[in-house]
């Protein structure tokens, strides 16, 4: 039996553009929500609506048993959070993950948001730096697929600008992936260090990269909600994620209103809207 090619065609990868912008507006929507005294459910219902008014569709309502449009992290918890209507508090450190479904094909990005809280400055700090070190190895990582002969040089990448800025946990559990008509498929994209080189970096190559750092220990548990993923310290964690496509004239970033151009400028590399 044939093996399903994990190569997009230009066309279908100019078709991914539409459903990777709702996800970067339903994100847009969400920053906006996310305040003290604000709830995830809140934050949940703003990504929804920024989606339905793109024409498309939230995609992770398509996962068998889950009826939310994100995934919302707090605190100790990494991902597949359910929003709720836990009240958010200053200090918080909040991972927000969305993505749509428009004409068939789909979208995939996170980001990360520490609340203030000017009572606790060491601990907005330490946050905020986690978070900071989370989303610039994700661009690393990025920036190296614009380069890279073979996918698993991002994992290298993402470790390396990780491990110069300090003393971080890179979880081993959970990795990126290949999207496309579906929201995972192959292949896998580590966020470390792996002896394998993983498939050809070519045209057609479309993946969602999403590094997953914890303050303190990597290991995590499922908590009885059967989705959410904690860290077991209780110590807290940073996700950051976008789905980024490889095309014959370079690299562009689906999930990101500029195309990735702003994050990747530090690394001296500019992305390529597909023709």
């Amino acid at each position: 039996m044939l093996r399903k090619s994990i190569y997009k065609t230009p066309a279908q990868i100019r078709l991914m553009v539409e459903p990777g912008l709702a996800t970067a507006a339903s994100l847009v929507a969400a920053r906006a929500a996310l305040r003290v005294g604000s709830t995830t459910a809140a934050v949940d219902a703003a990504a929804e609506a920024a989606i339905l008014a793109l024409g498309g569709a939230p995609n992770f309502k398509l996962e068998p048993g889950y009826s939310h449009t994100v995934c919302a992290s707090v605190n100790e918890d990494v991902v597949h959070g359910i929003p709720n209507h836990r009240v958010l508090e200053p200090g918080d450190i909040v991972s927000i993950d969305s993505g749509a479904v428009l004409g068939g094909w789909n979208g995939d990005a996170a980001f990360t948001v520490v609340l203030p809280d000017p009572t606790r400055p060491e601990l907005v700090a330490e946050r905020q730096r986690l978070s900071d070190v989370t989303e610039g190895s994700l661009w690393a990582g990025i920036a190296r697929l614009a380069s890279a002969s073979h996918l698993n040089e991002v994992g290298d990448a993402v470790q390396g600008y990780i491990e110069n800025r300090g003393s971080f946990g890179i979880l081993t559990d959970y990795v990126g992936h290949g999207i496309g008509r579906s929201m995972h498929e192959a292949p896998p994209v580590f966020n470390y260090r792996v002896r394998q080189k993983g498939p050809e970096v070519k045209p057609g190559l479309v993946v969602a990269i999403e590094p997953m750092v914890v303050l303190g220990s990597i290991d995590t548990h499922i908590k009885d909600d059967d989705w959410t993923v904690a860290t077991d310290d209780g110590l807290a964690a940073a996700h950051w994620e976008h789905s980024v496509a490889v095309h014959r004239d370079g690299i562009w970033v689906l999930t990101a209103e500029d195309g990735g151009a702003s994050g990747l400028a530090p690394f001296g590399v500019t992305p390529t809207r597909p023709a």
